[in-house]
């Protein structure tokens, strides 16, 4: 039958490629059964995203909330709690999820998170900090397209 985690990780591949072509249905039953066989930080995290599609954020989160238990070290689902908050327009509670996935030991793409930090205080009309978080996201990452318009948009604000 094969190794467990070997079809466990197929079917998050599967999921994600669902996820991705709009089966949102589909990508939450191939998630569940990949944790069924192998239960990931990665997994938990994935299937919170997509119950967040279907604007379900307290499910989402409550994914995230079961992926850090898992792997407090793997930075998305801080990151993703964080972007969830920030959808219900609870910024300050977002604050330390993002602070956490910024900071975390297995995150590839910690420009999420600054990025995230820098809506939050742009919203708050904290445009210093805005940039600041801005700034570190495209030194995260040179490519990351939405922090450079961020950017740009708030050097406008002060000229």
């Amino acid at each position: 039958m094969g190794d467990p985690r070997e079809r466990a990780q197929e079917l998050f591949s599967r999921a994600y490629q669902a996820q991705m072509q709009g089966e949102l249905h589909q990508a939450i039953e191939l998630y569940s059964k990949s944790i069924q066989l192998y239960p990931t930080a990665e997994a938990y995290t994935f299937r919170g995203w997509a119950y967040s599609f279907q604007g379900d954020y307290a499910r989402a989160i409550a994914e995230c909330l079961r992926a850090i238990e898992l792997d407090p070290e793997f930075g998305n689902p801080y990151n993703d709690i964080g972007a969830y908050l920030i959808e219900q327009g609870r910024l300050d509670e977002a604050v330390p999820w993002l602070e956490k996935a910024a900071s975390s030991s297995r995150y590839a793409n910690p420009c999420f998170a600054l990025f995230n930090l820098g809506r939050i205080y742009e919203r708050k009309r904290m445009l210093a900090r805005a940039q600041d978080m801005y700034q570190r996201a495209l030194l995260s990452n040179e490519h990351y397209a939405p922090a450079r318009k961020a950017l740009t948009r708030i050097r406008a604000l002060w000229n």
